[in-house]
């Protein structure tokens, strides 16, 4: 008995202690311009009331609670949530904390967007808008501008095909100060193609005769269009057995080529004409030609690697 005596004062002891840790919390000083993170209780269509745990509730305003324009307070709050929101007045006339989530959103996104740009996060986004010489999505509630031309490797003719599309980004600035977000697509497709054309260069191998087109002529030798997304350079020294100035001397843009890969290196593919005479190269164009008729004879390097036999 004496037992049971002794353990009952415990119990309400560490009750007043929990709630004498609440009752300090709920009156909390509190001022404007602090962030407050509370539990939505109610939703209105003009507003919403959260649960701060302090002695009155906060009220946001519908106006008050995003910038993007295709947010909706019935779809996108919901009771439950728990969201952080700026203080606006201590005392909205009614006895209620006034909220703005709209202003915390901004303090809280320039926050996470400057840590997106360190890091180099992909995001993907929804265009909404277009502006001129660009289009506009949101992140984190802020508006950002994609350049036109940093939305493709090439050039963008129309923008409006563009609307409503969801795209790769990174953030390239984010300048809280001027309120200034530009995001880019074009870095990504840059990786992406670098990789695939890595890919793609890992599978040619020195030795294969093929056709190519010839893309660009510059002082120093030809660029070869070799299909399939790749491409070589025919050096002047190259391209003839007898000696040339120019590439021009003997080639014009457009022309088809046969060329022999003499050298795969550091992403680079280096062809030549003038090997096409050796011995290994002749026995090359011979079988190609005993391919039977019924196969479909390509020209480009997927059709070369299946049906060509290397030296």
């Amino acid at each position: 008995m004496e037992n049971d005596l002794t353990k009952e004062p415990i119990q309400p002891e560490e009750r007043m202690e929990d709630y004498s840790a609440e009752l300090e919390a709920s009156f909390k000083k509190i001022k404007e311009g602090d962030i407050l993170t509370g539990t939505v209780i109610g939703v209105s269509e003009t507003e919403v009331i959260i649960d701060l745990g302090y002695y009155a509730e906060g009220i946001i305003k519908a106006e008050d609670l995003s910038s993007d324009p295709a947010f909706s307070i019935k779809s996108d709050i919901a009771v439950g949530d728990v969201i952080s929101a700026t203080v606006i007045r201590t005392d909205d006339g009614k006895g209620n904390i006034l909220l703005s989530k709209k202003e915390a959103n901004d303090i809280l996104a320039w926050e996470k967007l400057k840590q997106l740009l360190e890091d180099g996060t992909t995001l993907t986004v929804k265009i909404s808008g277009i502006v001129n010489a660009g289009v506009i999505a949101y992140v984190e509630g802020i508006r950002g501008f994609i350049p036109a031309s940093k939305l493709s490797l090439g050039y963008v003719e129309n923008l409006e095909e563009w609307l409503f599309k969801e795209i790769e980004v990174q953030v390239i600035t984010a300048d809280a100060e001027n309120q200034k977000l530009v995001l880019s697509a074009k870095e990504l497709l840059k990786e992406k193609a670098d990789e695939e054309r890595k890919n793609k260069i890992s599978n040619v191998e020195t030795g294969l005769v093929t056709e190519g087109t010839v893309e660009t002529i510059k002082p120093y030798g030809a660029f070869i269009n070799l299909g399939n997304g790749l491409s070589g350079l025919l050096h002047v020294s190259q391209i003839s057995e007898k000696r040339i100035k120019t590439p021009a001397a003997v080639l014009k843009e457009g022309d088809k080529v046969t060329v022999k890969i003499i050298s795969v290196k550091d992403g680079k593919i280096s062809l030549s004409m003038k090997a096409l005479n050796d011995a290994g190269a002749t026995e090359i164009e011979e079988e190609a030609f005993d391919i039977p008729k019924s196969e479909d004879v390509g020209t480009s390097l997927g059709s070369l690697f299946a049906n060509i036999k290397l030296k």
